[in-house]
């Protein structure tokens, strides 16, 4: 799996995951959502995302 894919995979665990605890835990936990979706969106325009350093950090392929 190459980083850009690897990085959209967590990038969709995130959201799924912190919408399902937002709905059942607290909703609180949509906070995480937003910082998920402005994470994507600044790093549409700057090219950089942390995630993206900590998967290369441990080695991931670029594709």
């Amino acid at each position: 799996m190459t980083i850009n894919r690897l990085l959209r995979a967590i990038a969709g665990f995130f959201v799924l995951l912190s919408v399902a605890l937002g709905y059942w835990v607290s909703p609180w936990f949509l906070l995480f959502t937003a910082f998920v979706g402005l994470n994507l969106l600044q790093s549409a325009f700057t090219n950089w995302c942390p995630m993206m350093a900590i998967l290369r950090g441990i080695g991931m392929r670029e594709g």
